[in-house]
Order: C-alpha cells, then sequence, then structure tokens
C-alpha cells in the first residue's frame, strides 16, 4: 500500500568514551585487565596475533582469552574501508568486530548480508561502511560503522544520494516468526518492505560475561506516524535467544517498545514537529482511539544529530527524527556460539525511509542483562 508522501508545512518556530571507567577483572587464564569494556577505537575484537605469553608476562591463551595486552593496546581493523565495500566481513569490521575465529578461539566465525528472515542478500545502496554521517555524526569506535537503511544508506555528501523521502530498493521482504513487533496500543502492520541486514556469526572470549554495541536509529515516520501502522523497525536479532529477549530481540526500551519512531528514547528532532506528532495514529478499525500526547521535554537533544544526513527537515529532505546514540546490552556465556543479526525494514509499505548506523560492539568482562539506553557522551 502506497501512502501519499508529502511535505508538511509546520508552524515556525551504540565504549570507554561513552561510560565512566570501571576497573573489571578478567577470569579465566589471564591477569586481570584495566577496563573489560575496552578502550575506544576498536573495543576488545583485536586483529592481533598473539599466542600464550600474551598480556604483560601473563600466562594468557590468547586464542579462547581477552589477553591484557589486546585491552591496553587495541588494533584498529576499520580504517580505510571504502563507502561501497561489499564484503560482509569488512562490515563487521566497521562495528569492530576486528577479531576472526581461528581453530574454535573467539571471534568472528562468519558475517553475511542478509534479508530480514535470514535469507541471502548482498550488499548496496541500502548498505555503507561509513566514516561518518551528515555533519556531526562520527564512529564511536575505530574509523567506520556500519550503515543499513530502506532507503539509500547514503547521506547528503555521499554518492548516490536519495534525495527524497522515499526510495526503494530490496522490495517486499518476509519478517522473523513474531515480528514486527506490535507497540502496544498502537495499532501494527505485519507485512515489510526493502528490509536488509547483517547477520555475525561469534564465538564468545570465555572470560567474557555480555557485550555491548551502539546504535542510532533515524526515520522519517517520525513524528506523523508515532503509534500507526507504518511502524518501522530495527532489530538485534539474537540466535541462541539470551534470557531477557524477545523474541531473541535485544533492543528495545524499558516499556518493551521496539526500536521505531515509538521508542521512548527518540529525542533528537525539529520541537517544531510537536504540531504533527502521532497525526495519523488513529486505527481504521477502531476510530477516535486515544494517540499519544508529544512526549515532555519534546525533542531535548534538537535537530543537530540530522543536519547534513538528508533527514534534516525542509531545507533537506524532509521532517525526521532520531534516538541518537544508543547502547544495547546483553549477556553471554564464556565461549558461547552465536549470532546477531542486525535488521532494519520499512513496516505497512514502502514509503518513507528509515537507516540505522551500528557501531563499536565491544565484550564486557563484568555480567550484564538486556537492556537498552542513552550514550552519555558520546563522541
Amino acid at each position: 500500500m502506497k501512502r501519499f508522501v508529502g511535505i508538511l508545512l509546520l508552524a515556525a518556530p551504540f565504549v570507554a568514551a561513552c561510560f565512566a571507567t570501571r576497573d573489571n577483572s578478567l577470569d579465566g587464564n589471564t591477569e586481570s585487565g584495566p577496563n573489560g569494556a575496552g578502550p575506544a577505537g576498536g573495543g576488545d575484537n583485536l586483529d592481533v596475533s598473539v599466542g600464550a605469553g600474551a598480556g604483560g608476562g601473563s600466562n594468557c591463551n590468547a586464542t579462547d582469552y581477552i589477553c591484557d595486552n589486546e585491552l591496553a593496546s587495541p588494533t584498529l581493523c576499520d580504517d580505510g574501508l571504502a563507502l561501497t565495500d561489499a564484503d560482509p566481513m569488512n562490515a563487521a569490521r566497521a562495528v569492530d568486530l576486528c577479531r576472526v575465529s581461528q581453530g574454535g578461539g573467539w571471534g568472528v566465525v562468519s558475517a553475511k548480508y542478509v534479508r530480514a528472515n535470514g535469507s541471502p542478500a548482498g550488499a548496496g545502496l541500502n548498505t555503507g561502511l561509513a566514516p561518518k554521517f551528515g555533519n556531526s555524526v562520527t564512529p564511536q569506535g575505530g574509523k567506520s560503522m556500519l550503515v543499513l537503511s530502506s532507503g539509500n544508506a547514503r547521506d547528503m555528501s555521499m554518492p548516490d544520494p536519495c534525495n527524497s523521502q522515499t526510495c526503494t530498493t530490496s522490495g517486499p521482504g518476509f519478517a522473523p516468526n513474531g515480528f514486527p513487533q506490535d507497540v502496544p496500543n498502537c495499532p501494527g502492520a505485519k507485512d515489510i518492505n526493502d528490509d536488509i541486514g547483517l547477520e555475525v556469526e561469534l564465538i564468545a572470549p570465555k572470560n567474557a560475561k555480555g557485550y555491548q554495541f551502539n546504535f542510532a536509529f533515524t526515520s522519517f515516520e517520525f513524528a506523523e506516524y508515532v503509534c500507526s501502522n507504518y511502524n518501522d523497525q530495527f532489530i538485534a536479532l539474537v540466535s541462541p535467544p539470551p534470557a531477557g529477549s524477545i523474541g531473541g530481540n535485544i533492543s528495545f526500551d524499558s516499556k518493551k517498545n521496539p526500536v521505531s519512531v515509538n521508542l521512548a528514547l527518540f529525542d533528537h528532532c525539529d520541537p517544531a514537529t510537536a504540531s504533527t506528532f502521532a497525526l495519523f495514529c488513529d486505527d481504521p478499525l477502531n476510530p477516535g482511539k486515544p494517540c499519544p500526547k508529544p512526549p515532555s521535554p519534546y525533542c531535548p537533544q534538537g535537530p543537530g544529530f540530522l543536519m547534513g544526513t538528508g533527514f534534516g527537515g525542509l531545507a533537506e529532505w524532509g521532517d525526521a527524527g532520531s534516538t541518537g546514540w544508543l547502547v544495547t546490552t546483553a549477556p553471554v556465556s564464556g565461549g558461547e556460539k552465536f549470532s546477531i543479526r542486525f535488521a532494519i525494514w520499512d513496516t505497512g509499505d514502502d514509503a518513507l525511509d528509515s537507516t540505522v548506523l551500528v557501531d563499536n560492539f565491544r565484550w564486557s568482562a563484568d555480567p550484564v542483562g538486556v537492556g537498552t539506553d542513552e550514550v552519555d557522551n558520546p563522541k
């Protein structure tokens, strides 16, 4: 189903750098590390060749454990990646997953571009490995970040930008079982379009207890289509699903809202859009139902994050909003083999695109639960 997409004239007027430093002792056959979350610029995932005895003289089996020297001197692996690089292993590197598993040791086992349901896909205009996005958005770890979009994964300065609120890419798709996830008290559609994802298979270090990554979700669905059928979504689908996930998805807010324009953390936007908030939320099957009111404060972070991305209002491709940088955490068992599928799609039709940036994956030596929150001091 197509929507008429026009510009409404409004009335005028995921990190060491992001979290407090903490002393994370690394269990197993290694000495204590200085910071289990790892310094910024690659996190704990290091493309290094180290053997027994790594870690400043400790008896560290680097095949199975994160060693001290890897925490103190991380090696970058995503400098100089091309925007149009089609190798999914380089996409993993853009997320700061640098170490490749060898001989069953920890690291990346495989990476592949997929549709939302896990079927094979290729890189295209809906994927990108970017050193920046817009005027001010920069990687939270390393030198590049992964861009996935239901339109073109390009900002205004890059080759082949969308130059519109809607660009169609992969066509109708199939959501994973249980998705799209409905937003409580809001209508929801089940058909998806222009879906794209990156799936990575990983083996966790034996002294890891969790992991985390940063992402930023931005959508032209904001603010008019809050609490509507057109609920574009981003998911981080983990298999096997950890305790606390929703159908395997680990990215959602404290009210269990999936990552969409209905997320409680959607606070980078133009305050003038308050007049159109949830303008089209009514469900035709339930006319007159209460619609959500604009949150207070509304758009507390302002529109700066959006400038130069194409999502920056009437002077660019149209009004939109963003979460800004968020961080998702999830638990893992040491040595566990698991997969994460980062995926995004248009819900209900193929109009009004959404884009997600994914970056700064790192292991945690401290126990963590499933949760998503704002990054206190993003780069």
